[in-house]
């Protein structure tokens, strides 16, 4: 009975085994995958920033001019935005004093045709 058990034991820690074996061959296959649309993605990246850094020599001084491209890009992205909320803002400012002076001028016109 003990040998019995023993073995059917053994074979379920065998099965489990089996089981751990395909996961991580899955996980193996996933982890490659997502190594390779990485360095796609590094190698697009490259691309858009510097068409001359994508090759292969250099490579390391070529990643840190993206890097320092990327961020670079990224400041003055936010600088433009600031500029734009400025300059909507100031487009707001002109356009009250505009309906501000056509209101006068209104009344201007209005008090003008009364004198006549």
């Amino acid at each position: 009975q003990t040998e019995k058990e023993l073995k059917e034991a053994c074979a379920r820690q065998a099965l489990q085994l089996q089981e751990m074996g395909r996961r991580e061959r899955l996980l193996r296959a996933d982890t490659g995958r997502a190594k390779e649309q990485l360095e796609s993605f590094k190698t697009q990246v490259m691309r858009a920033c510097s068409p001359a850094a994508s090759g292969i020599a250099g490579k390391a001084v070529a990643e840190q001019q993206v890097i320092e491209k990327v961020r670079w890009i990224s400041d003055e992205n936010q600088q433009s935005h600031e500029r734009e909320k400025c300059l909507q803002e100031e487009l707001r400012s002109r356009l009250l004093k505009e309906k501000e002076v056509s209101a006068n001028v209104e009344v201007f016109k209005k008090s003008l045709r009364e004198l006549q």
